[in-house]
């Protein structure tokens, strides 16, 4: 991964002091998705890491609920030819669906997956833009596991290390583009 790349999609992420609640840094994506050439890059970066990492994946698993996600992972899905799976706040898939209620940082959440999402034994890798304290990831592949699909790893754009996430994902990989304290 060359410096001068990673530097670019860097460069596009914003910081926000005291959002959404006073003492938080908030790590803003938003110039990183209005600038095509540092999303292009984002998603080159992203797709050389799983295609040196992962000799088969057959999907890319996004969270859709107030992340983004969903914005990284059908992109990056279709650059290795495989299909993208949301993961969305309960209610919003129809169908059969398997939920997991989970904590964040501010209170609780539900998420779910379609039940016919992925198949036993299928490879995923879990998509989202930012890594906090874990608890949408772990709810993510607590859903995968339950479909008794193969979490590959967990990847996110942005990892917020002094909170401590990656820790509660425990034996599951985990793969970060940037990291900050």
């Amino acid at each position: 991964m060359s410096e001068e790349r990673l530097r670019r999609v860097r460069d596009r992420v914003r910081p926000f002091p005291d959002f959404p609640v006073p003492g938080v840094l908030f790590r803003d994506i938003s110039p990183l998705l209005k600038d095509p050439g540092a999303f292009r890059t984002l998603i080159d970066l992203l797709e050389d890491h799983l295609r040196a990492s992962f000799p088969q994946i057959d999907f890319i698993v996004g969270e859709c609920l107030d992340s983004r996600g969903f914005l990284i992972g059908p992109p990056l899905a279709q650059r290795l030819g495989i299909g993208f799976v949301p993961i969305r706040k309960k209610g919003k898939l129809p169908g059969p669906t398997e939920s997991v209620s989970y904590t964040l940082e501010y209170g609780k959440a539900e998420l779910e997956i379609q039940s016919d999402a992925v198949e036993p034994g299928q490879k995923v890798v879990i998509v989202d833009d930012l890594l906090a304290t874990g608890g949408t990831m772990c709810a993510a592949c607590e859903l995968v596991k339950r479909l008794k699909a193969e979490v590959l790893e967990c990847l996110v754009i942005i990892e917020l290390k002094l909170l401590k996430g990656s820790e509660k994902l425990k034996s599951i990989p985990f793969y970060s583009l940037l990291q900050y304290e």
